[in-house]
């Protein structure tokens, strides 16, 4: 892996949902005069992650952090609000979709949901063989076929099931042809949003391997989206922590591991139900997650870290960095109070 070249920039990306309709409905009486009321979900507060060259970040956190926003929002699937999303450099997120297609081949995406993301009018043949006729539009009926079925092989899916629908395959083998379709035009960075949190156990496992066999054999960068943080500690090479649509921690997953910081990530870690545990030890938050809409003051952890005081409350934490591999943004840790 190359450390010293960035694939993917994330610089200070914020995403807004708005909540109050349209221009008439935005439309209030108060105090005697007419003004215009507008409310947003605040989902992504200000966050920047650069994705080196053949790595897998992992994203993790609880469900509605903004881990999903941000890998659509990389992937051209949402608009920023504010913020830039570059690729090798270049800006992508303000790019027309003529100008964007030649970054489409090299960025794929797999899906939570396998059957949702498969057309089930398709045969599986057909659905591989659409982007590799889309991206090479030059390539003969032989060639498409060759590259189909060299694809379906490397994912474990036997070719002579292509002529099968989405819906004779099980969990792990729709997952599996997932990653075919996305392989099958040579990217160069793949986004994972939850493709494991679907399936049994067992088979999480065989499609992780299978996705970091995928990884060394063709030099692919990952952005990991996950709530699982063993799965963290088995396929990640760095891990974001995130909280409330903001990054909290940023390190290595060996890091993340053996020496975690920030107050979130350690109540997170305490979490992980362990055999060889006869009393254990869990970190219990007080307070419940708050609203997107009306954010708290300062850090967002605020009300429910035991580590707090007054500053907490007022000044927004900026990610600082702990050592060469390890960025918080916590003001306890900063102080040295934790």
């Amino acid at each position: 892996m190359n450390n010293e070249t960035t694939l993917v920039d994330i610089k200070n990306v914020e995403i807004r949902f708005p909540l109050s309709g349209d221009f008439l409905n935005q439309i209030k009486f108060r105090g005697g005069k007419f003004v215009r009321e507008q409310e947003f979900v605040h989902a992504v507060n200000n966050v920047s992650l650069g994705v080196k060259q053949g790595e897998a970040l992992c994203v993790v956190g609880e469900s509605g952090c903004g881990k999903s926003t941000i890998a659509r929002t990389v992937m051209g699937l949402l608009n920023p609000t504010a913020g830039q999303i570059c690729y090798q450099g270049q800006r992508i997120d303000n790019l027309s979709n003529k100008a964007l297609m030649p970054y489409r081949r090299k960025m794929q995406m797999i899906f939570q949901n396998p059957y949702a993301s498969l057309n089930p009018r398709m045969t599986i043949s057909q659905t591989l063989a659409e982007p590799v006729k889309f991206h090479n539009p030059n390539l003969n009926k032989q060639e498409i076929e060759d590259k189909i079925t060299d694809v379906m092989s490397s994912v474990g899916i036997d070719p002579s099931w292509g002529v099968r629908f989405p819906h004779e395959f099980s969990g792990g083998q729709r997952q599996r042809i997932s990653i075919a379709r996305a392989l099958a035009v040579d990217p160069e960075f793949i986004v994972a949003d939850e493709p494991i949190s679907a399936l049994d156990v067992s088979i999480q496992a065989q499609v992780l391997n299978l996705m970091m066999e995928a990884q060394e054999q063709r030099n692919l960068t990952y952005l990991f989206i996950t709530h699982d943080l063993s799965v963290v500690q088995h396929f990640g090479t760095r891990v974001a922590v995130m909280y409330l649509g903001t990054v909290c921690e940023l390190t290595t997953a060996s890091n993340l591991f053996s020496n975690a910081q920030h107050p979130y990530t350690l109540a997170l870690l305490s979490a992980i139900p362990r055999l060889e545990d006869n009393k254990p030890n869990h970190i219990k938050l007080n307070g419940e997650v708050p609203t997107p809409v009306n954010l708290p003051s300062g850090c967002v952890f605020h009300g429910r870290c035991p580590h707090a005081n007054e500053r907490c409350s007022r000044e927004i934490p900026q990610l600082i960095a702990t050592d060469s591999e390890h960025q918080v943004a916590c003001h306890a840790v900063a102080e040295g109070r934790l």
